[in-house]
């Protein structure tokens, strides 16, 4: 007999047998016990979470026979009956799988909807599952979506994707949307643990946490390391093998890193790098084990009874969390973060993570100087860059005389100036300070950005800014068919028609209409489009320029109006550098 992989094994026939997926199990087990179904299922989520084996027990529950031949819909398949086999098996014909991936064309999707006016042949339902959705053409979503709103009722959509922010919005709004979760660590673990139990392979626990964290949240990965580490252990999963077939870097060396960096210890940091390099770990798995164990210190820090008992790493990591402060943690988990992507940078990823790991010395907060500069003052006036100073012997320093506080403005004496109040001071040293006013007007910003033509607004233009914006906003036109509408002026409309004007010839495409047409259409306007060529004085896109020309402009009011910076230009010469002011969105 052949040998089937752990992940086709194990894989759950009823929503009972579901992991780390309760929401989605608990909202269609409800649905199916109280008989409100939806007519499209749409699954979203990562690979190996679930999204086809949710597909498939649905499929179940609806056409279970029961063990009697006389069920009904449920929540709980019996797994027994004709149907539940057939449906595990690939062998119901109710039940359709198309792989959008290959099967992306208009003309697949087409063949698939010509199944949907015959009824069940053996099921209570035909179930039309659809895998990558996504992938499907524009065309063949087109195609689709009258069906998939007004399906007969015997005809249930399924639909599973990858990537969503790729599916239409005219498909989204059609379907009861549900998300599968990427799975904790905890519960890949807890169903590793099961498995190798009910098969019978020994299994260290340090060594299932391993592979329940490089599956990062899919069950079906967990389940295929687990197949690849049976097979390298010879029957057996122990942390060692498990580490050497995973390239993990053993937690040892890296608690001696952070141990080195917290201690300010470069030679160490450079020796351990060096050892990692002779052994062939992974220098990203290095600074995923690092990142891992800088999480954990930080927590602890954060609150020191979320300490884990049941890990043996915990006593480790505590120590480390009470020897380099919070601070330091922070910035060393942002470093290894950053750091992972930038070891495909460098021709070297072993010389790259050196540089990660010794950029913390660089930075270390316990050893940064914060120095003020002093400003010396000179015969003409405070210079302008700081001057080092030499101190003077403890005997010779001469006793301290006054001073402004940094940010205080030295008076301004005008020597022209006589008051019969008051004598004029006697011509001082040539030493004294004399502040002179500063007269220089501020620099003109200069403008980068084009000032936008002047828009003739209309009662028309309203309406068609609005409704452009609209499905701009539903991603419902892209390319040239926004292109299209931003840059095209309606100039009139009735019932069934509307006439829209364009500056270019190449905006007038036939395709584009048509899809803007369609794109209108399901926005609830129905109509005939006309493009003509001419002057447009009242379009989304001249509307739009001048938006943004009005908030530039205001933007460059706020701080040219600024107390603050009207007083840096004019006493110290600052001036805006053009280009540099961009209004808040």
């Amino acid at each position: 007999m052949s040998y089937l992989v752990l992940a086709r094994k194990y894989r759950p026939k009823a929503f009972t047998e579901m992991v780390g997926q309760e929401h989605v199990v608990q909202a269609l087990g409800n649905a199916l016990d109280q008989q409100r179904l939806h007519h499209a299922y749409l699954f979203t989520g990562t690979r190996g979470v679930g999204k086809t084996t949710v597909s498939r027990i649905l499929a179940k529950s609806l056409n279970c026979q029961g063990t009697d031949g006389q069920g009904g819909i449920t929540s709980q398949p019996c797994g027994t009956c004709q149907a539940c086999r057939d449906i595990d098996s690939g062998r119901f014909v109710d039940y359709t799988e198309l792989d959008a991936a290959s099967n992306r064309g208009v003309d697949e999707v087409q063949s698939l909807l010509e199944q949907a006016v015959y009824k069940p042949v053996q099921g209570r339902f035909k179930v039309f599952m659809i895998d990558e959705v996504h992938m499907l053409t524009g065309h063949a979503f087109n195609a689709m979506l009258k069906t998939l709103e007004e399906p007969p009722e015997y005809l249930k959509f399924v639909l599973a994707t990858t990537d969503p922010q790729k599916v239409p919005v005219t498909v989204l709004s059609r379907c009861l949307q549900f998300n599968l979760r990427p799975m904790a660590p905890e519960t890949v673990q807890e169903h590793l643990a099961r498995v190798l139990e009910a098969e019978g392979v020994p299994a260290d626990a340090q060594a299932l946490r391993l592979l329940s964290r490089a599956a990062r949240g899919s069950m079906r990965d967990a389940l295929s390391l687990t197949d690849q580490a049976i097979a390298f252990g010879g029957g057996q999963l122990q942390e060692s093998a498990v580490r050497q077939m995973l390239g993990s870097v053993d937690r040892s060396h890296v608690f001696r890193l952070i141990a080195a960096l917290a201690e300010a210890d470069g030679k160490s940091v450079v020796e351990i790098s060096d050892t990692l390099r002779q052994h062939g770990f992974s220098a990203g798995s290095t600074l995923e084990e690092m990142s891992m164990v800088l999480q954990r210190m930080a927590v602890l820090q954060a609150v020191p009874s979320a300490i884990d008992e049941g890990d043996a790493e915990s006593v480790e990591i505590a120590r480390l969390a009470q020897a380099m402060p919070a601070d330091e943690t922070q910035l060393l988990y942002s470093i290894c973060l950053h750091g992972r992507g930038e070891l495909g940078l460098a021709p070297d990823e072993y010389a790259a993570l050196t540089m990660v790991l010794l950029r913390l010395l660089a930075f270390k907060p316990a050893q940064a100087e914060k120095k003020t500069p002093q400003l010396a003052t000179t015969e003409s006036g405070p210079a302008r860059h700081p001057v080092p100073t030499a101190p003077a012997p403890a005997s010779s320093v001469p006793p301290a005389s006054p001073s402004f506080p940094p940010g205080r403005v030295l008076p301004v004496v005008d020597p022209g100036a006589k008051s019969a109040a008051a004598p004029a001071p006697p011509r001082s040293s040539a030493s004294e300070v004399v502040g002179v006013p500063v007269r220089v007007p501020p620099e003109p910003v200069v403008r980068d950005t084009p000032v936008a033509a002047t828009v003739q607004r209309t009662e028309e233009g309203d309406f068609w800014h609005a409704l452009v914006q609209q499905l701009i906003a539903q991603e419902a036109i892209t390319a040239l068919v926004r292109e299209l509408a931003l840059q095209s002026q309606l100039v009139a409309r009735d019932e069934g028609h509307w006439m829209l004007r364009v500056e270019r010839e190449s905006l007038n495409q036939p395709a584009s209409r048509e899809r803007l047409r369609g794109a209108l259409r399901n926005a609830g306007h129905d109509v005939e489009l006309a493009v003509e060529v001419g002057s447009v004085t009242d379009s989304p896109a001249k509307r739009n320029a001048q938006a943004a020309a009005e908030r530039q402009q205001a933007a460059e009011q706020i701080i040219l109006g600024d107390e603050f910076v009207q007083r840096m230009m004019r006493d110290f010469g600052a001036r805006i550098v053009p280009g540099t002011i961009r209004p808040r969105s």
